[in-house]
């Protein structure tokens, strides 16, 4: 069989233009072994998709292994969703109350603009399955090189890393704060030929200006004062590696200087020495900083900047890579669930369960802005693991809802649909048509999932569902299921408080009321008992 020599290398591949499709990816599922999971409508604009129970079938990326979404909760009778030759989205509910689009329910045929399919749009389906719909690649081509997530925004940024990675020339890695830089930095080095030398990484930013030249370059025996031995520094350490300068836009002019040298003739001087060393490293760089406005500010060295940016790899923020945000958040939680010994909290829920991580949670974390980016996820993550930890249910705490209220609402309705409610905690007052529209949606279900996944808390169970506190207070008041604090008779709390040994958690699980509104009671009868005994 006769070949095009050099044809099927990493970067030739990633040299070819790869069309995109009408994709439709798992954001959410009772399974969440499926979130991930893909449906591709490779056809030309203009083809319908069916979306239901039995149709169409997903897979993970790079697996064979399809199926449909067969939750039991999904109506037979499919949703259609129609991408136009005109680019503009078309989606026909099957029935009313059954689908919700970027959180506003829609029950009649609705139109949606090319450029919604930028950000993705994202379906809810029955309160169970959460899609995004949006433009991808057919087949993902990229190799990950440790790298988590298999969306578009990362491919992009892979396929940079296979141009780039079997070339000599310096990377500099732009992006906002928390995007990961390093991690591609290590996703270079790993696809590089230098794959089994050191790959170094240092933090500029937390470098003295006095000790940033030694670490860099090392120094020599009696170089300066408490000089006691002679320091091999990070270019020497790397040599025929990898070094990785994180936050170069910290750097003092000098070692701007020393560095310039260094990358211009393949040389060091260590501190106090009079012998030049010869060095093959490659050296990738990272910033979130405006640099050229730093060269226009006398802060940065233009030579070096045209040096460093032999190639450019832009990170973009996780905002801009939504469908990968489940896939990350799930990444972290079986780390950090593991370390606790409890990962089989992520199994598949039995008949008639609940699942321990809910979906309206995880609809709340899609549409936030993460100005911090993967790093905020991770500890987020983090932060309800450990708050959950020995909890049959997952527990949004007040920690957590702070960190989400500052993780602003970033999803943008389509122009000719009305704005849905923020996913924030808020004091809207009470006629705003948004928030009575946000406290139509939630059904009894769903306001019981919020409560017993916020242990009965307001403030949690309403950051949840996305409405103000006084929305969540009216929808209790009119539950038949969930009652205050105030509601519980007295001999009923009595029995309780024996049963539970005065253990306030375990009183409001089984009480099914928030602690704090327990305490209080509590508190008015153990004042009312000393008022008679007066």
């Amino acid at each position: 069989m006769e070949t095009l020599s050099g044809f099927d290398t990493p970067s030739a591949r990633a040299a070819c233009p790869r069309p995109r499709h009408l994709c439709f990816t798992l954001l959410y599922h009772p399974d969440l072994r499926r979130v991930g999971a893909r449906a591709v409508a490779a056809f030309a604009p203009g083809y319908t998709v069916p979306l239901s129970r039995l149709e169409p079938e997903f897979a993970q990326p790079g697996s064979h292994d399809h199926a449909p979404l067969r939750d039991p909760h999904l109506s037979r009778q499919p949703h259609l969703v129609t991408w136009g030759a005109d680019g503009w989205i078309t989606i026909t509910p099957a029935g009313r109350g059954h689908l919700s689009v970027d959180g506003e329910p829609i029950d009649e045929t609705r139109r949606f603009p090319p450029e919604a399919l930028s950000a993705g749009l994202v379906l809810q389906l029955a309160k169970r399955v959460v899609l995004l719909v949006h433009r991808a690649p057919a087949v993902l081509s990229a190799p990950r090189h440790g790298l988590v997530g298999e969306g578009s925004a990362l491919e992009d940024v892979l396929m940079s890393v296979a141009r780039v990675a079997d070339l000599q020339v310096p990377v500099l890695l732009r992006g906002e704060t928390g995007v990961g830089k390093e991690r591609v930095a290590q996703a270079i080095h790993q696809a590089s030929p230098r794959a089994g030398r050191p790959c170094l990484a240092v933090n500029m930013a937390v470098l003295a200006p006095n000790t940033a030249a030694s670490e860099l370059f090392g120094h020599a025996r009696g170089s300066f004062t408490g000089a006691h031995q002679r320091h091999v520094g990070l270019f020497e350490r790397a040599h025929g590696g990898t070094l990785f300068l994180d936050e170069i836009g910290d750097m003092s002019m000098e070692v701007q200087a020393m560095l310039l040298r260094a990358l211009e003739t393949g040389t060091i001087l260590p501190l106090g020495d009079s012998e030049q060393r010869a060095v093959d490293v490659r050296v990738i760089a990272a910033t979130d900083v405006d640099l050229e406005q730093a060269v226009a500010q006398g802060r940065f060295r233009a030579p070096l900047l045209h040096r460093l940016q032999g190639y450019i790899i832009t990170i973009p923020p996780l905002r801009h890579n939504r469908e990968d945000i489940p896939r990350l958040l799930l990444h972290f939680l079986r780390e950090e669930l593991a370390q606790i010994g409890e990962l089989s909290r992520l199994e598949p829920p039995a008949a008639g369960a609940l699942p321990w991580f809910p979906h309206s949670l995880m609809v709340q974390l899609i549409q936030q802005d993460w100005p911090g980016n993967v790093r905020q996820l991770r500890n987020v993550a983090r932060q309800l693991v450990i708050s959950s930890r020995g909890s049959d249910a997952i527990v949004v705490d007040a920690s957590l809802a702070r960190l989400l209220d500052h993780a602003r609402p970033t999803t943008q309705p389509a122009a000719d649909a009305p704005r849905p409610a923020e996913t924030r905690i808020v004091d809207a007052p009470d006629d705003e048509p948004e928030v009575r529209g946000a406290e139509r949606e939630i059904d009894e279900d769903a306001l019981l999932e919020a409560l017993r996944s916020s242990r009965w808390a307001i403030g949690p169970a309403a950051a949840m569902l996305g409405v103000p506190r006084s929305t969540l207070h009216r929808l209790i008041e009119r539950s038949p299921n969930v009652r205050r604090a105030t509601d519980i008779p007295m001999d009923e709390l009595m029995r309780c408080h024996d049963q539970c040994a005065g253990d306030l958690d375990a009183m409001s699980a089984r009480l099914r009321v928030s602690k704090r509104g327990l305490k209080l009671r509590l508190r008015e009868l153990v004042s009312a008992g000393q008022a008679r005994e007066k």
